[in-house]
């Protein structure tokens, strides 16, 4: 079968060229113009820039399957494609346990104070250890808001720290109330009482600013804040205040509000993000950047070769199992 990937990038080139050698592979996204140059294409592959819609689509008559190389399958037209009995496959998960993994990363350097302690010691002066004294995880409380596949992810790792957990989350899963310990509760209730909060949600009209004036206030006075998230869940004006009035000890973002179109991370592997910018944002992320209780960082939680790898390698995979008549991760 003729077989197509468009968006390629250097990331992934090699490992896709090994696995199908006679693929064409293509730097440039899927639309009306290369669905002319590829009529013939029987297997196409792309990231979300690709514009898998009827028009497009329409274009390649012996089309049978599309796989996406994004969770996301908002730019394909499903209804076309199930007219057309054209499959449809997509990565359902790819940096779980890479975003978890970063969640505790930003736990563990603001409460061992690792930044500090690498700082003090380059200064080779006498040490002064109450500005470099952290806390214990164990026994302290940790917060998730959303329990989806990163969240779950988080609590495995929190339970190996001996942590209690409270999670907010519109299901609960008795499984896990019994495998670790962790508690389902209202949103009230896992604000006043965490040590940690760490948010897990996806970012919707419900979810938006979450985290506000009035709910950190209801939040435990010096706790902290984790977002691996998305950044449009925190009031960022809210949390500055808060934390200028020490009512939240410190936060670490690797998320910041001025992204809040951002769909998901293959947008910044592709290089395509939005740039038009909310100058009041901009100058919020700024402070937040610079100040000391505060740690920021480039949304870069996805990141991992481990993740990037995931993604080629579900494709390839889904490829191979449709070729052989048992396809997987359909939508």
């Amino acid at each position: 079968m003729k077989i197509v990937f468009f968006d390629v990038q250097k990331w992934e080139r090699s490992k896709i060229a090994k696995a199908y050698p006679s693929a064409i592979l293509e730097k440039s996204p899927f639309d009306s113009q290369t669905a002319e140059k590829y009529k013939t294409a029987e297997i196409i592959s792309g990231f979300i820039y690709s514009k898998f819609n009827k028009e497009n689509l329409e274009k390649l008559p012996n089309l049978k399957y599309i796989t996406t190389r994004s969770t996301g399958y908002d730019h394909i037209d499903l209804n076309y494609c199930k007219d057309k009995k054209i499959l449809v496959s997509n990565v359902p998960d790819y940096g779980s346990k890479t975003v978890a993994e970063y969640a505790f990363a930003l736990i563990l350097e603001i409460t061992k104070k690792l930044n500090e302690s690498i700082q003090m010691a380059k200064l080779q002066k006498p040490l002064n250890r109450s500005k470099i004294r952290g806390f214990e995880l164990y026994n302290k409380t940790l917060g998730l808001l959303g329990f989806g596949k990163i969240g779950k992810e988080t609590a495995k790792i929190a339970d190996g720290f001996g942590m209690k957990i409270l999670v907010y989350n519109r299901s609960r899963y008795p499984e896990f109330e019994k495998k670790y310990n962790l508690k389902f509760a209202d949103l009230k209730t896992v604000l006043q009482k965490s040590d940690i909060l760490s948010l897990h949600l996806p970012l919707t009209e419900e979810t938006y600013h979450i985290l506000n004036k009035d709910t950190l206030k209801l939040c435990k006075k010096g706790s902290i804040i984790i977002n691996t998230a998305r950044g449009g869940l925190i009031d960022q004006s809210a949390l500055l205040c808060a934390i200028e009035d020490n009512h939240i000890a410190m936060a670490g973002l690797d998320v910041l509000e001025e992204e809040d179109d951002l769909q998901e991370e293959v947008e910044i592997l592709t290089g395509k993000i939005n740039s038009n910018l909310n100058y009041k944002e901009v100058l919020i992320n700024h402070i937040l950047i610079n100040h000391p209780k505060i740690i920021v960082t480039p949304h870069n939680a996805f990141n991992t070769k481990e993740a990037l790898d995931r993604i080629t390698m579900t494709t390839i995979s889904n490829i191979n199992n449709f070729l052989k008549k048992t396809p997987t991760n359909l939508i």
